[in-house]
């Protein structure tokens, strides 16, 4: 009874080990292939891009899903823009400000120079005085050396003759300040120019901003899955979703 017990267990391993021979011989056969050809395993990939946001905020929305295909400049979400929204009223109103204040400077310019017109007008006037000033005491010292006039007239005409040299260096000084005044009216003109570029550069920097805010597909693909769900607050730099380019396909094939 134990010996054939002990045999029939030997037949059934006879029997498996044989069924396992005859799969490995067919594996075998049927792998082997021509002559010349070898086998392999690979995967077909294609590019993969993650859109991310540039600036930090709450993603508002987001317009497609997974699944869906996009074409390049389609907007796929977009972020919050209120803060930024609020930046840039600022900034247009200090445009408008600085280029109110280049008008400003440019009147001031116009008012200094008719100031120095009118003060070299005065010089010459003053200098066309002094000259009568000094024919007169010409005529006067000449007169006086007959005695033909008074002491008194010479010495009123000589005091004249200096009053008008005076005023003649009066006059300069007020055109040399008028200058002055001219020379910083302009140099208020330039610093109003330089501030109308630099608040420009403002409005360019938070437009840019906004800009950026909408999310924009860099290429024709197909969504493959959602990184960030609405509400969600992302740093800059920060993942919304996946995208496909099918049109960028390669396969990757190990021997």
């Amino acid at each position: 009874m134990q010996a054939r017990k002990y045999f029939r267990l030997i037949t059934v391993v006879v029997v498996l080990a044989s069924a396992v021979a005859a799969v490995i011989l067919w594996q075998r056969r049927h792998n082997s292939g021509p002559s010349g050809i070898v086998s392999g395993n690979g995967r077909i990939e294609a590019t993969e891009i993650n859109l991310s946001a540039r600036v930090a905020g709450r993603l508002a929305e987001v317009l497609v899903g997974e699944g869906d295909f996009v074409k390049a400049g389609q907007v796929l979400a977009r972020i919050q823009t209120d803060v930024l929204d609020a930046q840039l009223l600022e900034a247009q109103a200090k445009l408008r400000q600085a280029k109110n204040a280049i008008i400003t400077a440019q009147a001031q310019v116009t008012a200094r120079e008719s100031e120095k017109l009118a003060a070299e007008a005065v010089v010459l006037q003053r200098e066309s005085e002094a000259q009568a000033a000094q024919q007169r005491l010409a005529r006067t010292e000449s007169l006086a050396t007959t005695n033909a006039v008074s002491r008194q007239s010479l010495d009123d005409d000589r005091a004249l003759a200096k009053s008008a040299e005076a005023a003649i260096k009066a006059a300069k000084a007020q055109v040399a300040a008028a200058g002055g005044g001219v020379a910083t009216a302009s140099a208020q003109v330039r610093d109003a120019d330089v501030m109308v570029e630099a608040v420009q550069a403002t409005v360019g920097r938070v437009q840019a901003e906004l800009d950026d805010c909408t999310l924009k597909a860099p290429r024709d693909g197909r969504v493959q899955y959602l990184i960030t769900q609405p509400g969600e607050v992302l740093g800059a730099g920060g993942k919304v979703l996946n995208l496909v380019d099918l049109g960028d396909v390669y396969l990757t094939f190990f021997l």
